[in-house]
């Protein structure tokens, strides 16, 4: 990785001939950022491979979104963006397991311990989080804050910046949407905690 200094008009330059899809312009778009755009990933993440493995990502977003970049606006300010949201949503999918795991462990009690004969815990934390996953962006983020981490409509409310009822339709429709797969699959444990999805609305 590469620090290469340039000024802004040259800088403009670049991302207009990035924006025509140039690979020698995106080359020199990497070599300017890539370096700080690692550390600034590496200090959020605390692993070398996983920070390489975004920074990837992030310049693969920059490339196949490219036409979408404002040559007249900050680069420096949307690639520390999609920096951001990178590393959020590679937090999210490894702490969804562990969250989901630990969901079904308070929600499935000795009142269900029967059930574990059918399916063990950890299938079903898997079969779950991949369900959760098939949400829509905003419906998984409102469910996983609510039903997952347990934060009050107001808190999440505050701060997604959506109103309570938007929640509560994200919350029904989300429910519905876990409990039909549930249902398809037949599966008593995971019909069990559906209906407890269901039941925690209210």
């Amino acid at each position: 990785m590469y620090n290469q200094q340039m000024d802004h008009s040259e800088e403009v330059k670049l991302l207009v001939a990035l924006q025509s899809g140039s690979q020698a312009a995106f080359e020199q778009i990497y070599r300017k950022y890539s370096a700080r755009i690692y550390l600034n990933v590496l200090k959020m993440v605390k692993s070398e491979g996983d920070a390489r493995e975004l920074l990837q990502d992030v310049f693969f977003k920059v490339w196949t979104k490219r036409e979408l970049i404002d040559p007249d606006q900050s680069f420096r300010s949307y690639l520390y963006q999609i920096a951001k949201y990178t590393v959020y949503n590679f937090i999210r999918r490894n702490n969804l397991e562990k969250q989901v795991y630990a969901y079904i462990r308070q929600h499935t009690d000795v009142e269900y311990s029967h059930i574990e004969e059918d399916l063990s815990y950890k299938e079903s934390e898997i079969w779950l989080t991949k369900a959760i996953e098939q949400l829509p962006p905003q419906r998984r983020q409102v469910f996983t804050l609510c039903k997952i981490e347990g934060k009050s409509y107001s808190e999440v409310s505050e701060l997604l910046g959506i109103s309570p009822s938007t929640i509560n339709d994200h919350i029904v429709k989300a429910t519905k949407f876990i409990k039909e797969r549930y249902n398809d699959r037949g599966n008593v444990l995971l019909l069990t905690l559906a209906y407890l999805l269901v039941d925690s609305i209210i």
